[in-house]
């Protein structure tokens, strides 16, 4: 079967995502690495959350950071998402809001100094914004992730990783690939070509 309609749509994908990570300020990638790294290493308590494929992305993160980054440096990886527990998220839901699926958790676990990176396309989901809040007054340290125009999460969040795209699938992209640039930092690979 020949199919020719799709012909080329890879390599378009490819080099808008290209493009995408060409404007991202390598510095903000460099500095939530950091975040992650030193929360790790002083034992803190890392939270990830998010909605949707970012709650997805946030699961992740956790997957791969609490085994691989222990698995290579023996050192305890204390990473939790606030999605995993769908009982959980779905009694806060339904006693008490959407909303607060996040910033209930949060209140139960949450310890200063301790780091939330919440995850959210348009940077402007409600339960986000509350759960980032929290952690800022109670002395968390907070990164979001965001894309599009980073919405509010890009401003309360006192660091961010933001992709400058209008585009929910590439944002996405360059959530996940975070993701992996911390993971590989933390168990030493080399990042080279």
């Amino acid at each position: 079967m020949e199919i020719k309609q799709f012909t080329g749509v890879s390599s378009k994908y490819l080099r808008r995502l290209n493009d995408v990570f060409n404007s991202i300020d390598k510095r903000c990638i460099d500095n939530g690495v950091e975040l992650v790294s030193h929360a790790w290493k002083n034992g803190k308590q890392i939270f990830t959350l998010g909605n949707g494929g970012s709650s997805l992305t946030a699961i992740h993160f956790i997957a791969d950071w609490n085994k691989s980054v222990f698995l290579k440096g023996k050192l305890p990886f204390r990473g939790y998402c606030l999605v995993e527990n769908i009982g959980l998220v779905m009694a806060y839901a339904n006693d008490m809001s959407f909303q607060d699926i996040f910033i209930e958790q949060l209140k139960n676990r949450l310890e200063r100094d301790d780091l939330v990176i919440a995850i959210s396309g348009s940077g402007n989901s409600e339960n986000v914004l509350r759960a980032i809040e929290y952690s800022n007054q109670i002395g968390a340290v907070t990164l979001g992730l965001c894309g599009f125009d980073g919405g509010k999460l890009k401003q309360i969040a006192q660091h961010h990783v933001w992709a400058n795209v209008n585009d929910m699938q590439l944002t996405e992209d360059v959530h996940a690939i975070f993701g992996h640039i911390v993971m590989q930092s933390l168990c030493g690979y080399h990042l080279e070509i």
